[in-house]
């Protein structure tokens, strides 16, 4: 298999989170206008780390921040991104409670996705609004698109730019306040290789959030 994350950025990020629930029911109707079968909910977290200082002298030795990202699809295991080095490692899901034991890094801000999977012949899609802990601003869709048949990235490039092309005609014809937007990351530099895995999707997400804060946050300047 092979997957694309992509943001939806709501226009405004002041309009509420009835905003967000309604762009969901939109995006849904959209996926199911293009004969997408809805086959249950489905959600998904990505939790933001800073490091616990006991000793600032420890301060350069440890990374300033980090991703943690649980997966639907592999509810076992644990994903930590280090963007800033571009590093990502597979953890047992355990890793949460050996973190809070040793307190050596607390959670910052938490994020989680909530929303349907759908069946669309060989594709396979998730639909889910953003939904954060701590903060009340942040607003938008996430999107993830799997391509069942292939786990290659070069091999399925043209059939998902096919699929994205399809998605945006359907999402077009929508009044949506906000746009898709989509940038696929450099996996060569978190050392991924060409054959797709659970570590490509939690890079992306992690890319995903990035674009998607940094968008919000030129929009709160603006307005």
């Amino acid at each position: 298999m092979c997957c694309l994350s992509t943001g939806f950025c709501i226009g405004s990020p002041t309009q509420g989170t009835t905003v967000n629930t309604q762009i969901l029911n939109e995006v849904s109707q959209c996926v199911e206008s293009i004969n997408g079968v809805k086959e249950g909910r489905w959600k998904a977290t990505l939790t933001y780390y800073k490091p616990m200082l006991r000793d600032q002298s420890q301060a350069p030795e440890l990374p300033r921040d980090f991703l943690g990202i649980s997966l639907p699809e592999q509810p076992n295991k644990y994903y930590f991104i280090i963007r800033g080095q571009r590093i990502v490692l597979e953890a047992d899901s355990s890793i949460q409670t050996i973190m809070e034991k040793l307190q050596s890094y607390k959670s910052r801000v938490a994020l989680y996705f909530e929303g349907f999977q759908y069946q669309l012949g060989d594709f396979q899609l998730r639909v889910g609004k953003v939904t954060p802990t701590h903060s009340d601003n942040l607003r938008g869709i996430i999107m993830e698109v799997e391509y069942l048949p292939l786990s290659s990235l070069e091999k399925s490039r043209q059939v998902m730019e096919e699929f994205v092309d399809i998605w945006q005609e359907a999402i077009s014809k929508r009044s949506l306040p906000g746009h898709f937007m989509h940038i696929e990351p450099s996996f060569v530099e978190y050392g991924l290789s060409d054959h797709y895995s659970s570590q490509h999707t939690a890079v992306q997400y992690a890319t995903v959030m990035a674009q998607l804060i940094a968008t919000q946050s030129v929009q709160a300047v603006r307005n």
